[in-house]
């Protein structure tokens, strides 16, 4: 069986996609974020909850406070990308939850109550909805490179708060030369698949 979607576009969000390490200097603008988001914001999450936050990081010297809390093999692609975002589990989501679940409001304060309970949802659900990011920026035919290689305490302190546990930072923008490393190798259905 085939799928639905265009071969293309396959191969354009899976089989041809890769992180970029290096990007052009062509600007990623604000219309071409919102496209982003406008689509992706329909991925499924487990309530309808939305704990992802996404921190545009545009003016320089934000990127310079940034650029000291990557790993240092991630310092130079950081600091040149056209656009980085810094992608975070908003840990008090719940308070949405009336709103974005009305079939069953009380979801808020019957499962998400306590913080350790809206911690473990808070980042499991954001980090779905970054993979629908990083998609996402391959729908509109730019790169992605999303790296978790940072000082998560420190970048939390520099640009998040206490409700708010960094997740990665994604590199956006076209593909520069020599963008890619050669893909690696992935696992074979049947060493993944398991029918029961």
């Amino acid at each position: 069986m085939s799928l639905v979607l265009d071969p293309a576009a396959q191969d354009l969000l899976f089989r041809e996609a890769r992180t970029a390490n290096t990007f052009t200097d062509e600007p990623v603008t604000e219309e071409q974020v919102q496209a982003i988001y406008d689509l992706v914001k329909y991925g499924p999450t487990a309530f309808n909850q939305t704990p992802l936050r996404i921190t545009l990081v545009r003016s320089a010297e934000a990127r310079e406070r940034l650029v000291q809390h990557m790993a240092e093999g991630n310092r130079a692609k950081t600091a040149a990308a056209p656009l980085v975002a810094i992608l975070s589990a908003d840990n008090e989501f719940h308070e949405e939850l009336p709103a974005l679940f009305p079939a069953f409001p009380q979801a808020k304060d019957v499962f998400f109550a306590e913080r350790p309970a809206r911690e473990g949802s808070a980042t499991l659900n954001a980090a779905l909805q970054a993979a629908y990011f990083i998609v996402g920026i391959r729908a509109a035919g730019l790169a992605a490179g999303p790296m978790t290689g940072f000082d998560h305490e420190g970048l939390r302190k520099e640009f998040l708060d206490d409700d708010h546990t960094p997740l990665m930072v994604v590199n956006i923008g076209r593909p520069g030369p020599d963008a890619w490393y050669p893909r690696s190798p992935r696992l074979a259905y049947e060493d993944v698949i398991t029918t029961v």
